[in-house]
């Protein structure tokens, strides 16, 4: 398997926010991921969508992440959407509450 490093593809169109996520998502790249979400998260007059396609592995951290602004969201009456689940996570992903958001 050739595990591509963490790629961040962030579009912004007139209706949505959306965050492509591909290669691994761990501890070492968990910053950068933060970093792209911190100036978008409060904003709540656009949904804000993770597209997780590319996403060939996430650990604790990066679940961490997600829930964490699933919480921010919630909080805010903000939508928010996590799309695409590759099959590879999407076990360790239906073990949280992110998959409901799906």
């Amino acid at each position: 398997m050739n595990i591509e490093k963490f790629v961040i593809d962030q579009q912004e169109n007139d209706e949505e926010y959306v965050f492509y996520l591909s290669g691994e998502l761990d501890l070492s790249v968990a910053p950068q991921l933060h970093s792209a979400l911190e100036s978008i998260v409060n904003q709540v007059e656009k949904p804000l969508i993770l597209n997780l396609k590319g996403l060939e592995y996430i650990d604790n951290t990066g679940i961490g992440i997600i829930i964490s602004v699933l919480k921010i969201r919630d909080e805010l009456n903000a939508p928010f959407t996590v799309r695409e689940i590759p099959a590879s996570i999407k076990r360790l992903i239906d073990l949280t509450s992110i998959s409901e958001v799906s």
